[in-house]
């Protein structure tokens, strides 16, 4: 499952509060070059590492996909998809459109949800409110969001996030409904169990 939004669109929380409440479920967490946040912690929101520490796992393939996004780098690590497949885990990550197309490319099962903030108005209330960026930086990421939103139409779901709990159920009811299509059915495991 790949959430992506805008920067505030809210695809982290609503990441984490699945997890919280869908069993069976992870949370891959990124690496990144940038600096955490005071509310962040290292290997929680994400592998906090130098560009060259970056560099060198993208020389050793480490990575299912990376970018570079505001100056700053983010990659996926493999292990993540690869412990997820060994354990049957619903394997959540929050990406841009360019992760999010990459990883669809190679797993096609992927299932991409973009999460739209009601408003560009809202968008900004909430980087605001933040309080983590400059007024610049905002200003910066809204032009960016535009930008980022124009790929909506290339996701399997889109989800206005007026409301976290509802927002949510929302992905709740698509990994069911995943899940219930008949290309991920068991149909042999299910023809084994019957008894004539």
């Amino acid at each position: 499952m790949v959430l992506s939004s805008p920067s505030g669109g809210g695809k982290t929380s609503i990441c984490r509060q699945a997890v919280k409440i869908l069993k069976d479920s992870a949370y891959s967490v990124s690496v990144t070059t940038r600096a955490a946040r005071k509310n962040e912690t290292h290997s929680k929101d994400y592998f906090f590492v130098t560009e060259k520490k970056f560099k060198e796992m993208i020389a050793k393939k480490q990575f299912v996909e990376w970018a570079k996004v505001f100056g700053k780098y983010y990659g996926t690590l493999k292990k993540y998809i690869e412990r997820a497949f060994n354990k049957n885990l619903t394997l959540f990550f929050t990406l841009d459109p360019q992760g999010a197309l990459a990883l669809k490319k190679k797993y096609p099962a992927s299932v991409l949800i973009y999460i739209l903030p009601p408003s560009i108005t809202e968008l900004k209330r909430r980087l605001q409110k933040r309080k983590t960026d400059s007024s610049r930086v905002i200003q910066k990421r809204l032009k960016e969001a535009l930008k980022e939103i124009s790929f909506w139409d290339k996701y399997d779901y889109v989800i206005v996030n007026r409301n976290l709990k509802k927002s949510v159920a929302i992905v709740r009811d698509i990994i069911q409904a995943e899940k219930n299509k008949s290309r991920n059915f068991n149909f042999t495991g299910w023809r084994n169990q019957q008894h004539l």
